[in-house]
């Protein structure tokens, strides 16, 4: 259309102009930008209540923008360049619907589109958002400014990787800024006059965002902290969270972002809103934006759902991991809050509540176990490393278990000499075996093997004990691991696993008196004579757990390991359960003070083979 004589109407009841473009970027200078950045699911059913019944209708039915669109509405941003006709202001009206319904399209397809791709497949993209965020008759319309905030905010670079990318960043910045202070009172002339005072536009968004932001802090702050100065309703702080949906892996506004979590409301209900408590607890396990220790534990106390999908993100990072190194896995654990949020009770009986159901789930299944194990062990030390903060024993972390059990399987391991660990075995199998008579029920069984799962090493250690030292309590320790492995509430399976079991310790104890090494004589172990002799699942990874321990600790056997284990693990099963025992062992002997230098390069050297 024409552009109309300049006048200077204006439509009543229109926004104040926004600044104009900063001197460094001309309006409409199409910018390229980096990888792309999903803050957030976005519209969702909440979020789009606010854009009205036709954004809701549009983000379900919205199609894929194409660029024959985007160059059609590039024209018509052109075109309303100068807003002070009342011709133009008329017709940017008139648009206002269907572009703001276009602009849903674009979210939609940013969203299922890498940022170079974008830039590739719509070249003018940046150059029709930068004049639409500088039109103030389309951000004067808050749904449409909301939108225009999520398309920048999902070409945002996180982590930019070349200069056009930095550039593009510090574009988007600035647009952010000038969105969020675009309801704000008439700032013509501001330009004018930082330029005399010899700043740069770059510097006045800079601090204009950050004075924002940090005006809003001292707000948020002073609310929680004196209840007689509520300088900030609950009201504005649910709709504050909303707002910060949008921009949450701008690292400016990291310290709002902390400032939310930190405030303290009384009400009954949650005043922050769930949506950006989600997309938050995403952002953070993205690694898009970095929070204080105490802002994520806030986090997952206002918002359970959100602690839940941590530890399941978690689980699946480990349950994906090769069992090959508890070290890694260690480390894995060690990197995410959740160890450190394990320190409070709450939080720990929450995550053991999930590694429970997923134990169950999978029918008790090996790896989840190791999983529940490291994490226990990992806790442990943080637990005893923790000095600065006050703390509870750490059988509280167990208040409906046995306490009896809990403190015997407290007990480190860690220098004990092997007639102290044979002695303490033998305490925890009377605790156990009493348990199971007094009151063998289903639950109650479930209860003790599931702390036992916990410590596990004190298994590990049960069967070192059994296959190298001259044991009269030899049942006993026998009986540790038929329970580890076989819980079952049926008397006739466990005493069938124990009878397996006991003859595979016989052999191999037979073995290590004899001075013949070689691989057929191991082989007989795993040799049943009629097919209903055949050995249950638990049973066969209770007499691999067996062997894998006196190949390790037989010093005559290390020559022919390699053939042994190979024999041992010709399933993809068998050898996940053999590495599994032999990173195990690793991780537990490879500590000062421990020597077993021998077995530790043993396993390394199988583990890196396998």
């Amino acid at each position: 259309m024409a552009v109309g004589e300049k006048t200077p109407t204006t439509v009543r009841g229109s926004p104040s102009p926004p600044p104009p473009p900063p001197e460094d970027l001309e309006e409409g200078e199409v910018e390229e930008v980096g990888e792309i950045c999903i803050p957030l699911d976005f519209p969702n059913e909440k979020t789009v209540s606010a854009f009205g019944l036709r954004g809701r209708l549009c983000a379900i039915m919205a199609t894929e923008a194409s660029e024959m669109e985007i160059g059609n509405w590039l024209r018509k941003a052109v075109e309303w360049s100068d807003t002070t006709t009342l011709k133009i202001q008329e017709d940017v009206c008139l648009h206002l619907p269907k572009l703001h319904e276009f602009l849903l399209q674009i979210y939609e397809t940013l969203k299922h589109m890498s940022t170079n791709a974008a830039i590739e497949k719509f070249p003018f993209l940046g150059q029709f958002l930068g004049r639409l965020c500088w039109n103030r008759f389309v951000i004067g319309h808050a749904g449409t400014r909301k939108v225009l905030m999520c398309c920048l905010a999902h070409l945002y670079s996180s982590e930019p990787q070349n200069a056009i990318e930095i550039k593009a960043n510090s574009w988007i910045k600035k647009l952010v800024c000038h969105l969020f202070s675009s309801s704000e009172q008439n700032r013509n002339g501001e330009m004018e006059i930082i330029g005399q005072l010899g700043g740069s536009t770059a510097e006045y968004y800079d601090m204009l965002l950050k004075n924002i932001i940090s005006s809003l802090i001292i707000q948020i702050k002073r609310s929680w902290s004196d209840e007689n100065k509520k300088d900030v309703s609950a009201e504005h702080v649910h709709a504050l969270s909303v707002t910060c949906l949008c921009v949450l892996t701008l690292p400016e506004v990291a310290p709002l972002l902390e400032a939310l979590l930190l405030y303290y409301w009384s009400g009954p209900k949650e005043v922050l809103d769930n949506y950006f408590l989600e997309a938050l607890n995403d952002a953070v396990l993205r690694k898009k934006i970095v929070l204080s220790e105490s802002a994520v534990l806030s986090l997952w106390l206002r918002h359970l759902p959100s602690l839940e999908k941590a530890v399941l993100d978690l689980f699946q990072r480990l349950i994906a991991l090769q069992s090959k190194s508890v070290k890694e896995m260690e480390q894995i654990i060690k990197n995410s809050f959740l160890l450190r949020a394990a320190c409070h009770p709450s939080i720990f009986r929450i995550i053991d509540d999930i590694f429970r159901n997923a134990l169950l789930e999978s029918d008790g299944n090996f790896k989840v176990s190791t999983i529940i194990r490291v994490f226990t062990h990992s806790f442990m030390k943080e637990y005893d490393q923790d000095n600065l903060q006050p703390k509870l024993p750490l059988r509280a972390y167990f208040p409906s278990e046995s306490p009896a059990l809990v403190l015997a399987l407290l007990r480190k391991y860690e220098g004990l000499p092997s007639d102290a660990c044979v002695q303490h075995l033998c305490t925890v199998v009377k605790i156990l075996r009493n348990m199971d008579k007094e009151e063998r029920t289903a639950d109650c069984v479930f209860k003790s093997w599931y702390l036992l799962i916990h410590f596990g090493e004190w298994v590990d250690i049960a069967a070192e004990q059994l296959l190298t030292s001259d044991l009269e309590v030899s049942d006993d320790l026998l009986w540790l691991l038929a329970f580890y492995y076989n819980p079952c509430n049926e008397n006739q399976s466990t005493d069938r696993t124990m009878m397996e079991a006991k003859s595979a310790y016989r052999s191999l104890v037979s073995l290590f008196r004899n001075s013949t090494v070689c691989v057929t004589s191991l082989k007989k172990i795993f040799q049943v004579e009629n097919k209903s002799d055949e050995w249950q699942a638990c049973t066969l990874q209770l007499i691999r757990h067996l062997c894998v321990t006196f190949l390790l600790c037989s010093p005559e056997w290390h020559n022919i390991i390699k053939q042994c284990i190979s024999f041992m693990t010709q399933t993809q099963e068998a050898a996940s359960e053999v590495s599994d025992v032999l990173a195990r062992t690793l991780c537990r002997l490879d500590i000062p003070g421990m020597e077993s230098r021998k077995i530790i390069t043993i396993a390394h050297w199988l583990l890196q083979d396998s």
